[in-house]
């Protein structure tokens, strides 16, 4: 059985940083590409960051360019992101989900598994 360990959210003031991280258990993460959405009160889940299976390719959501950052350590099975120069808008709970595709996906369609999902609030 699959499941996720997340960890790493927070409460922080507008500007900060914080760490997430998610440990895949029963399966191995490098068959995967592995990707972070979020969902912020009242809204729907949205796509933030994901990375293909070697790490090759990453993408990003508009909103987040150039403040977050998303890595993986596939023999440890995790996937990290780090979230900077926070802002209120970056409030919600964010998630992190795989796929067997071979691209990263900007949606939610064609994600098979999903963590429990880590709070991150952004005070202004």
């Amino acid at each position: 059985q699959v499941q996720f360990v997340e960890s790493g959210g927070g409460s922080v003031q507008a500007g900060g940083s914080l760490s997430l991280s998610c440990v895949m258990l029963g399966d191995s993460l490098g068959s995967y590409v592995v990707s972070w959405f979020r969902q912020p009160p009242g809204k729907d889940r949205e796509f933030v960051a994901g990375v293909n299976r070697d790490g090759s390719e990453i993408s990003y959501a508009n909103s987040v360019k150039g403040r977050f950052r998303i890595s993986r350590d596939n023999a440890k099975n995790m996937v990290n992101l780090q979230l900077a120069s926070l802002a209120f808008e970056d409030t919600g709970i964010y998630y992190c989900a795989t796929t067997p595709q071979l691209q990263v996906l900007t949606s939610t369609w064609g994600y098979n598994y999903w963590g429990q999902g880590t709070q991150v609030t952004v005070s202004p």
